[in-house]
């Protein structure tokens, strides 16, 4: 699928400030005042400066509040839903710390918890797509919340986490690449099952259903080559997860830390790219696109 800026922007951002907001939620780090003040600044930022990108995506920015009449069955009204809550709750959390000096334990736990599920919530707007065989799979939501905790962590500075939970994001981002590199394949999915006419043999188009480009083509059926793939993905990982935790274990204090948070949101823009570049969308299939790996 195409790989709009404005949404690469809001899941790596929002998942960083989604993270953040969590560990700060549950008193890591424990801080005060203006200490306070500047994380929690830097949270809101990227989770709102993420949501906020997302809705350059709308055809119809204006109407984006709409979107939270539908939270019984979309996955994005409740992301909304849960977004807004975790900004409230946390907002009167941060305040409490900021200019009292108190932490109201009960409300940094909701606040934690509502902020990975507007994270879960996001996840699910892609996991759910059947029509994305690549995207749907429980290692898609496992994903975005082991990047949101990772990265939160090593927002927060609390590198005894950082290091494993980037590790496992790792592991988990291996895996994803892994199961969706046979995922189009596996699903079983061709032009004869789209059609339904597949009980009467191989089918294959006369001939391509338009001559010209069309919306389809452009947001649904983007392909990115192989070479290029496997480049990216060295650069995802690399500077995502292997520099990182190399950074935060080396002595240096703030200014490796500095730098494995710059590093790592590199590597997670190269890893979200793909993550969209590479989706087969079965409409593809109309189009001979999409010739699966077996």
């Amino acid at each position: 699928m195409h790989p709009a800026p404005s949404l690469i922007a809001f899941t790596t951002l929002s998942g960083l400030g989604f993270g953040l907001l969590a560990w700060l939620g549950l008193g890591l780090p424990s801080v005060t005042g203006v200490t306070a003040f500047v994380f929690f600044t830097i949270a809101y930022v990227l989770a709102a400066g993420g949501l906020l990108a997302s809705a350059l995506h709308l055809g119809h920015p204006e109407r984006a509040w709409r979107a939270f009449s539908q939270w019984r069955s979309s996955w994005l009204s409740r992301e909304g839903c849960a977004s807004v809550a975790a900004l409230l709750v946390m907002a009167a959390y941060g305040a409490a710390l900021v200019f009292w000096g108190q932490r109201i334990a009960w409300l940094g736990w909701l606040g934690a918890a509502l902020s990975l599920c507007t994270v879960f919530c996001t996840a699910m707007i892609y996991a759910q797509l059947k029509t994305v065989p690549r995207w749907h799979t429980p290692l898609t939501p496992a994903l975005l919340l082991s990047l949101c905790l990772a990265g939160g962590a090593l927002l927060a500075g609390q590198i005894s986490l950082a290091w494993p939970l980037l590790i496992a994001a790792a592991v988990l981002q291996l895996l994803a690449w892994h199961h969706g590199d046979r995922a189009f394949a596996r699903s079983g999915t061709t032009l004869g099952t789209a059609t339904g006419l597949g009980a009467r043999g191989q089918l294959r188009a006369f001939e391509p259903p338009h001559t010209g480009t069309n919306y389809l083509l452009r947001e649904m059926a983007f392909e990115v080559g192989r070479k290029h793939a496997t480049k990216l993905r060295g650069i995802a990982l690399t500077l995502g997860y292997a520099m990182p935790v190399l950074l935060i274990l080396l002595p240096g204090a703030h200014v490796t830390a500095a730098l494995a948070v710059l590093s790592h949101i590199a590597g997670i823009l190269a890893s979200r790219w793909l993550f969209f570049a590479q989706a087969e969308h079965v409409v593809g299939l109309y189009y001979g696109r999409h010739t699966p790996r077996t």
